[in-house]
């Protein structure tokens, strides 16, 4: 399955013909379409609430594919913060002494 659901496909000769009013339509109803330009995919319209959720989607596969990195990589060794302050020279005390800005 593709990510369009049911794409009709169109020429831009055809697009021009049904006009932005039509194509709006055809989105409207669920229909996405893909206009092409000598047999090749150049643009697509579609409903504003699918874009949406093709984004929405997008931004999980994104936090799967993190979170799936980090479980890949992960070897259990926790470093804690105060460490971590150790290796830059601060302390906790020496950072709440700072100015805020």
């Amino acid at each position: 399955m593709g990510i369009l659901a049911r794409p009709e496909e169109m020429t831009v000769s055809e697009a021009t013909q049904r006009g932005v009013a039509g194509l709006v339509a055809e989105a409207e109803r669920g229909t996405d379409v893909v206009v092409t330009r000598h047999r090749r995919p150049v643009a697509a319209v579609v409903a504003y609430q699918r874009l949406e959720e093709l984004s929405e989607v997008a931004e999980d596969l994104r936090d799967l594919a993190l979170a799936l990195a980090r479980h890949a990589v992960d070897d259990g060794q926790r470093t804690s913060l105060d460490a971590v302050l150790e290796a830059y020279g601060h302390t906790r005390e020496s950072l709440a002494a700072l100015p805020d800005e």
